[in-house]
């Protein structure tokens, strides 16, 4: 018997998906790998050990929410590269127990293969040699590809060829190229809004080999070349104070605008910064337009002299510009105070063995995709339960029509 939670981790989501793979006995268990498998309910005391202990394994699936495609013999790789990370104790546990149960330490190694969802495209592996993070540098996507948007998937399995399952990215806009023209809120799938999560990156020279990303690290922001952040970017009010605590605006973010942006994972955060858009060599203090995907901006720390956001080496600094004798709406940066500004997202999945290993593929896992209260009981629409149907919760659960994912 195993359990998923999907993008919403919650304790009543855990009840409701436990009711459904328990009343219809989806997953089978088995003694030792390899042997036939037979039906098993979760027990009562399985689900008190789970609570307890909590040895989840987490496959977490990190990306940009555009690609820009590539044309003729070009291979334009995705950017920042797609990300999996196996995160949670159950994966160590999982290894013990393979162990145990004869294999060796290589054979219960967990394997990653990813795509673009295209059957015409061979897949890549993942090189996870032990680690719980590997990133995919060489995806793209070819103009002979018509799809204007596509997920990425991820096929996991052991070394010793058990199969683990395949999961899906969040959908991914396929763009040609960052748009140069001012931009406009009509486009509004390719503006940047308040409380969305970005990536940061900078290439010197346009060099993919010199590419480093923002990212915080042992407690300090660091310009990476191996992992990068998501940050999430909130509108602040211009006469906005600094501090650890501040109001946020809804809204699209413009140039010329007040931001904070915190990291998703620690919560750290940059000073007060306005985005500035970039334009060759300068940063341009009268641009007003939408903050759109891809393009190039500066960060202006507020209330200093000129000092701007800049990476040198694998360190952020901050960086004085010098004044545009020529144009005053402009102050000349550097190239390491230049930026690449991105949307990204995350695919989130969930699952233990609430009843020791199994030989069934954990993938569809079920999503939650909502939950509202109708007359005190929880509701829930989910979906990847093999039919589509919502669950409401009382004293006795029962299945019912409702709202439900794809």
């Amino acid at each position: 018997m195993f359990f998923f939670l999907g993008n919403n981790t919650i304790t009543t989501c855990i009840i409701i998906i436990l009711f459904f793979l328990v009343t219809f006995n989806l997953p089978y268990f088995c003694r030792k790998f390899g042997d036939l498998c037979q039906p098993q309910r979760l027990t009562r005391e399985a689900m008190r050990v789970y609570l307890k202990e909590k040895d989840d394994q987490t496959v977490l699936i990190l990306h940009a929410k555009v690609a820009q495609k590539s044309y003729g013999n070009e291979k334009r790789f995705f950017c920042p590269p797609p990300c999996v990370y196996l995160l949670g104790s159950g994966w160590k546990k999982k290894l013990e127990a393979m162990q145990k149960e004869g294999c060796t330490e290589q054979e219960a190694q967990p394997c990653a293969f990813i795509g673009i969802g295209n059957s015409e495209v061979e897949m890549q592996q993942l090189n996870l040699e032990g680690k719980n993070f590997c990133a995919a540098k060489t995806l793209y996507i070819s103009d002979t590809d018509k799809r204007k948007h596509f997920m990425l998937s991820v096929r996991m399995l052991y070394a010793n060829s058990a199969n683990i399952g395949g999961f899906l990215s969040k959908r991914i806009k396929v763009i040609s190229k960052p748009s140069k023209k001012k931009q406009s809120l009509k486009n509004a799938d390719l503006c940047i809004a308040s409380g969305t999560k970005v990536a940061l990156f900078n290439r010197l020279r346009s060099q993919t080999v010199s590419t480093r990303y923002l990212h915080v690290e042992g407690g300090n922001f660091h310009a990476s070349s191996l992992q990068w952040g998501a940050f999430y970017i909130h509108l602040l009010d211009d006469d906005e104070s600094e501090g650890e605590e501040f109001a946020v605006r809804d809204g699209y973010i413009h140039y010329g605008q007040t931001v904070k942006l915190v990291c998703s994972v620690t919560g750290m955060a940059l000073p007060r910064l306005v985005i500035r858009k970039v334009d060759k060599q300068a940063a341009l203090w009268d641009a007003d337009d939408p903050v759109s995907q891809l393009h190039k901006c500066a960060f202006y720390l507020k209330d200093t002299e000129r000092m701007y956001l800049c990476l040198s080496q694998d360190r952020i600094i901050q960086y004085q510009a010098a004044p545009c004798i020529k144009e005053g709406n402009k102050e000349i940066i550097n190239d390491g105070a230049c930026w690449t500004i991105i949307s990204t997202d995350k695919a989130e999945y969930t699952f233990y063995e609430g009843m020791g290993p199994v030989s069934t593929s954990v993938t569809p896992v079920p999503v939650v995709e909502s939950l509202q209260m109708r007359r005190d009981h929880p509701l829930c629409g989910a979906g990847h339960f093999g039919f589509q149907r919502g669950l409401a919760l009382g004293q006795a659960a029962s299945a019912g029509p409702g709202h439900a994912g794809p």
